[in-house]
């Protein structure tokens, strides 16, 4: 028995204590984290980081939201392991050494794969929020490089298929020598951000704004957005069918105006 009792009692030493906690969740609640400029030898332009995450012990990953004002990016560089960029507002650009310009928007993930030299930011006329998840390698996780030249920057983006013809910059064209601010606005908010989530199709987010002006009897901002209506994807029958439908719930004269302005916008050649 002694020699079976000493080797239970072994066993039970090697094991875990009853209950042992286990490493608990953290959670960094939102507004709590510091926000900090970005260096200004690593950056063109204004450029806030918040760090989501920052790795503890052998963990190599963080992750971090960058906000770029219009115009701001990142000097040449990469990453030993590669990084992963989600795109959570805005329009931005991105362009790996020796390709094109890239065009990047609300919902894009771009994974840059490791030692491959590139730079990225926002559009000329349009912020951009990103968040970046990127490993590190011997503690090391970005090689810096030389600063992104203006004629590099504002070389004309490679087009993005199936994207539709929209103008990041119609606000400050409208309202820019009056409103600046509301233009930028229109631009960052409006259409960089809320028409470009990707919860609703361009198409659906046509289809509500147009109704949403006829039942409200806004003319002239009907105008515009039937034409970009039919630039995301609605037939002339479609948006004539709204308008007939939208007379017994906004009213005939709304409807009447409305059908006016359509005949208007669509003497106009589709896009």
């Amino acid at each position: 028995m002694r020699p079976l009792l000493a080797a239970t009692l072994m066993a039970m030493s090697m094991m875990e204590p009853a209950g042992a906690a286990e490493p608990g969740l953290k959670i960094a609640r939102a507004g709590t984290r510091a926000v900090t400029a970005a260096p200004a030898q690593n950056f063109t332009g204004t450029v806030k980081v918040e760090m989501l995450y920052t790795p503890e012990g052998a963990e190599r990953a963080s992750a971090g939201t960058v906000s770029f004002s219009p115009g701001a990016r990142t000097a040449w560089h990469s990453h030993p392991p590669g990084q992963t960029l989600v795109v959570t507002a805005g329009i931005g650009r991105i362009q790996r050494w020796g390709g094109p310009v890239e065009q990047i928007q609300v919902g894009d993930v771009v994974h840059i794969p490791a030692h491959v030299k590139h730079w990225h930011g926002a559009a000329p006329d349009s912020a951009m929020t990103h968040i970046a998840i990127t490993e590190a390698q011997d503690g090391k996780s970005a090689e810096w490089m030389e600063q992104v030249s203006d004629t590099q920057y504002t070389a004309a983006p490679a087009p993005v298929a199936g994207a539709p013809s929209t103008s990041p910059s119609q606000g400050r064209q409208l309202f820019g020598d009056i409103a600046p601010k509301f233009g930028q606005l229109t631009d960052e908010v409006l259409f960089g951000d809320v028409w470009a989530r990707p919860g609703l199709s361009p198409r659906d987010r046509s289809l509500a704004t147009v109704s949403a002006l006829i039942a409200m009897n806004r003319p002239d901002q009907l105008r515009g957005h039937l034409a970009r209506a039919r630039e995301n994807g609605l037939s002339d029958a479609e948006l004539i069918e709204v308008t007939t439908h939208l007379a017994f719930y906004a009213g005939w004269p709304n409807a009447v105006t409305a059908i006016g302005v359509a005949r208007e916008v669509f003497k106009q050649p589709r896009p």
